[in-house]
């Protein structure tokens, strides 16, 4: 196992110019971390090959891997122009991709206002072709792409799985949220579980959960039922870390786990806390 940090987890710092992407990675290396998972918000790198090298370089310098290239994306569009052309960008992402030297990227498949299982069945052929086309195209390089849980559309474990399967190819597998599931309002210990085999990376996040009825006002979200959320300090909050982190260790997965922090706190302290406190825990599992 590899422990890093998603770059997400310093947005705070980022958005406001305190810190640029190096020091980013300088402080992923400076803490002890082993991988740094790039996710292009708060900098500009869509595009920008020079900035990808440097990227890379840097990393290497600091003696940590890239472990991911995490972008957003939607192939529910309204003209099969317009789908195309997602494609095309897309596959524009994997060549940036390979410029970091990644082997592994996300990208996100669908939005929707209609959440239905009616509207997800109806368009899983055409999200798996566009899926397809990119894994075959990203192959040629030894990337595996992913679709990762979240987004409501594509979230609950069973639907990520039935994408996967309808995409039919080996380099084709789940980024794997812990902590996502319950935006769909499915246990995380058992979404976990189930979603395990095809996770080509582990994200790691803590969520404060509180009932529909029991409004906390500024700073939280809804679940799809209506539950309320707010992003938390990786075993600070509600979820059950040490049984997911458990699940994890016990099924063999040996891959990158990348901390991804989004609460409310000072992001490189929220951040730290989480990152030694899955340290610790993996290590207290026998």
């Amino acid at each position: 196992m590899k422990l890093g940090v998603s770059t997400y987890s310093l947005y705070q710092a980022l958005k406001s110019g305190e810190m640029s992407i190096m020091d980013v990675i300088d402080w992923i290396a400076d803490q002890g971390g082993e991988h740094v998972e790039i996710v292009p918000l708060g900098y500009d790198l869509p595009g920008n090959f020079a900035l990808a090298d440097a990227i890379r370089e840097k990393a290497q310098a600091r003696g940590i891997d890239i472990s991911n290239y995490a972008i957003g994306a939607n192939f529910l569009t309204e003209t099969e122009e317009e789908y195309q052309q997602e494609i095309v960008r897309v596959k524009g992402e994997v060549d940036l991709a390979a410029r970091l030297g990644v082997k592994k990227m996300r990208h996100d498949v669908a939005r929707s206002e209609d959440l239905s299982i009616r509207n997800f069945n109806a368009n899983l052929d055409r999200l798996a072709e566009a899926c397809r086309q990119i894994a075959d195209y990203a192959n040629q390089f030894g990337i595996v792409t992913s679709v990762e849980n979240h987004g409501f559309f594509v979230q609950h474990s069973e639907r990520v799985q039935a994408l996967i399967h309808a995409v039919d190819r080996a380099n084709f597998r789940t980024t794997l949220d812990v902590g996502n599931f319950v935006c769909v309002d499915e246990d995380s210990v058992a979404a976990v579980t189930n979603n395990l085999p095809y996770a080509s990376i582990v994200h790691v996040k803590d969520f404060y959960i509180r009932p529909s009825n029991q409004n906390p006002g500024e700073g939280w979200f809804k679940s799809t039922y209506g539950t309320y959320l707010r992003g938390a300090i990786v075993a600070q909050g509600d979820l059950n870390i040490p049984e997911i982190l458990r699940v994890v260790k016990s099924s063999g997965y040996d891959g990158y786990i990348s901390l991804e922090f989004e609460g409310m706190e000072e992001c490189k302290r929220g951040t730290l806390i989480g990152l030694q406190n899955i340290r610790r825990i993996w290590d207290e599992i026998n």
